[in-house]
Formats: structure tokens, sequence, C-alpha cells
């Protein structure tokens, strides 16, 4: 049993959560500045005008990368599991 295959999970898993997490949060950031932009340059000071259209570009991420999404977790887990024994002996 040797460290490098703990550190190795580890690097893998938090590049995972940061390929995920982006997938999801970046739609809405781009979205988020595009109305941002529109409102400066109206001069709308309204707050829900920006939360709407980052809703739905939100879920519209989730629909449309959810089977990838769950592929990814569940190739790391299949990953995970078929390393026990070389961890375990």
């Amino acid at each position: 049993m040797e460290p490098e295959i703990f550190v190795d999970i580890l690097s893998d898993a938090l590049f995972l959560v940061i390929k995920l997490v982006s997938a999801i949060v970046v739609p809405g950031l781009l979205v988020g500045l595009v109305v941002a932009v529109f409102q400066a340059a109206t001069s709308i000071n309204e707050q829900t005008l920006s939360f709407l259209p980052r809703l739905l570009i939100t879920i519209s991420a989730l629909i449309a990368g959810g089977h990838w999404l769950t592929q990814e977790l569940m190739d790391f887990f299949t990953r995970l599991i078929m390393i026990i024994p070389e961890i375990a002996g």
C-alpha cells in the first residue's frame, strides 16, 4: 500500500469536482455577465432581472449535461472499486 495511490485518488477526485462544477457554473456566469453589461448600458438596476436568466441557463446546463455528469461520476467510482485489491493487497 503506497501513499502515492491515495494522492492520485485525491487529485483525480479534485479534478473531477472542478470539471463537474465548472460545467454547471460557467454558463450561468457568462449569462450573468451579459445581463450585467446590458443593465449597465441601459441603467436598469433591477436585481431580479439577472436571476431568472441565470437560473434558466443553470437548469438547462444540468438537463443537457446531466448524463455526462452522471457518467463521469460512475466512471470515477468504478475506477475506485477496481483499485481496491491494489490498495488492500
